[in-house]
């Protein structure tokens, strides 16, 4: 696994080269709990399908990545969306890139996206937040108990440094009375790039009012309302996502 310096921290990265020409960038962005290897094997196959480059990281605290060095706060996806990625595609000389974030990634693209308008060729976005809705709180309330009841922090620290702050910085932060206001949607008028937007009609974290107010604030987004699928369409429908990404990056 490669490492690069990003704003002072070591941050581990997968580099996949593109196989065709005037392809552009695809830049992962993981969610609350991932990191590089939990993406599996499916940034390979997006850029088999795509023939684009493909780029996976690790944010700070994920991972091999080195720890962010201040507690989380309930502004975590506003500083990594204005200023971690920022300064990570600048360390790799990424210029407008396609952005595909799952859940928290998925938000962390929106704000990134609103924020630096021409920065951004496209999002793909899985499974995003925009607001904290009850169907969230009640997902991320049984997630800690699963947690305490199993042998959940032992396979997470397979790919996590210090997997209990991992847990807990998502975990805990969800569930502060101060973030129950949290919401991005301010930031969704001011994209201005294609956007495809992508959610399981059993995902047990939201419904999908969450990406139908992107379609209702960005013109021309491109909703996928998936089957049979739940909070991680790229492993319950992997097929039909990988599809889906290939022909809106062509």
């Amino acid at each position: 696994m490669k490492h690069i310096l990003v704003a002072g921290l070591n941050l581990e990265y997968r580099d996949i080269p593109a196989s065709a020409v005037d392809r552009p960038t695809l830049v992962m962005l993981h969610e609350g709990l991932g990191c590089v290897a939990m993406w599996r094997d499916f940034p390979d196959k997006l850029a088999a399908t795509t023939g684009c480059r493909v780029l996976v990281y690790s944010r700070p605290g994920y991972g091999s990545s080195d720890p962010h060095p201040q507690p989380r706060q309930p502004d975590y996806m506003h500083r990594e969306a204005r200023e971690v990625l920022p300064a990570f595609l600048a360390a790799l000389g990424i210029v407008r890139p396609v952005l595909v974030g799952h859940s928290d990634g998925g938000s962390i693209a929106l704000i990134h996206a609103g924020s630096f308008p021409q920065a951004v060729a496209g999002l793909v976005v899985m499974a995003p937040h925009e607001f904290v809705e009850e169907e969230t709180l009640a997902g991320i309330r049984t997630a800690r108990k699963f947690w305490s009841s199993s042998d959940w922090p032992q396979r997470l620290a397979r790919y996590h440094r210090d997997a209990q702050r991992v847990f807990h910085d998502w975990n805990d932060c969800w569930l502060w009375p101060e973030f129950r206001d949290w919401n991005i949607e301010d930031y969704l008028p001011a994209i201005r790039c294609p956007v495809l937007a992508i959610q399981g009609e059993d995902d047990e974290y939201a419904t999908l009012r969450q990406i139908e107010v992107i379609a209702e604030k960005v013109p021309g987004t491109q909703l996928l309302c998936l089957a049979n699928c739940g909070h991680s369409p790229q492993r319950d429908q992997e097929a039909a996502v990988l599809a889906a990404i290939a022909g809106f990056v062509g």
